[in-house]
């Protein structure tokens, strides 16, 4: 499936289907919570949280594409990713678009 943060496919007439979204809430386990604490003491990348956001929006992404290939999309254009903080040590990631079908010409 192709996916595309512009609102178009270059050169292909399409047609919209509608909005398609995939969301996921994570968190990290205590143990990661407190070396994150410590990290914050002397700065740096905190990459259990590094991880669990990229993981995240991969989990995101896939129901996101699951939704549009359940519509019959071709792609998704517009995709954009959106996060928020639920609770201390959780996130929550959204990615979504505008499934779209080709029209065969």
């Amino acid at each position: 499936m192709k996916l595309l943060s512009i609102e178009y496919i270059p050169g292909q007439e399409i047609e919209a289907l509608g909005i398609v979204k995939g969301t996921v809430v994570q968190t990290k386990n205590v143990g990661h919570d407190f070396m994150a604490g410590m990290k914050t003491l002397v700065g740096g990348e905190i990459v259990g949280y590094t991880q669990m956001l990229n993981e995240a929006r991969q989990i995101a992404v896939k129901r996101m594409v699951d939704e549009a290939k359940e519509m019959g999309a071709d792609a998704v254009i517009g995709v954009k990713y959106g996060s928020s903080q639920v609770m201390s040590g959780a996130a929550e990631v959204i990615a979504y678009g505008t499934a779209v079908k080709y029209v065969v010409q």
